[in-house]
């Protein structure tokens, strides 16, 4: 699935956030995301992202510090030619999901050596599992957290941002593969 279109708003009287994603062959991915998921998912995923940069090959970065700054560095380019005037288009010819947006209560989360994310959405309610699999590439994992950090100051979680999770994250000569890592609700 290859991702064309992100969203990411607050529902305040769900008292959720919304991702939606749309693909270019016209399919709508959506999922609820509550306080407690985005609690565990939102650093995990920003961390992740900074050990990536850390794995980088060629890689001048020896800190943590310099890390969050390179990655600052490429957010504000992608930004920069981001487009953000164009309404998020609903109405997708296909919902593989159903009508209802996916309740998150798990998230898996693994990085790809190559520069993706592997995000494992899943919804448990008894016996019965929903999930979707999404394969997102570097830069749309930093599209969808400025998205969802923009959503987050209406929904006012008061959730680490990126800069909380810099002083955070190991350094370089600390760093281990990305390994696969699970959130439960």
């Amino acid at each position: 699935m290859s991702i064309h279109q992100l969203s990411v708003s607050h529902d305040e009287r769900q008292d959720r956030l919304l991702w939606r994603l749309n693909t270019l062959d016209g399919q709508e991915f959506q999922f609820w995301l509550t306080r407690r998921m985005l609690t565990r998912l939102w650093p995990a995923m920003n961390q992740s992202l900074l050990k990536w940069h850390a794995s980088a090959p060629g890689l001048a970065a020896s800190d943590t510090i310099s890390l969050q700054m390179l990655r600052d560095f490429k957010r504000d380019n992608l930004m920069a030619s981001a487009d953000f005037k164009t309404p998020f288009a609903s109405g997708a010819k296909e919902k593989p999901l159903g009508q209802e947006p996916l309740l998150v209560t798990d998230a898996h989360l693994s990085m790809d050596p190559q520069g993706g994310m592997g995000l494992l959405l899943e919804q448990k309610i008894g016996e019965h599992c929903k999930s979707c699999q999404l394969n997102l590439s570097v830069d749309l994992v930093e599209g969808l957290l400025l998205l969802t950090q923009q959503a987050l100051q209406s929904a006012d979680w008061a959730l680490p941002t990126t800069e909380g999770v810099a002083s955070e994250a190991a350094s370089p000569a600390e760093v281990t593969p990305p390994t696969a890592q699970s959130y439960k609700h």
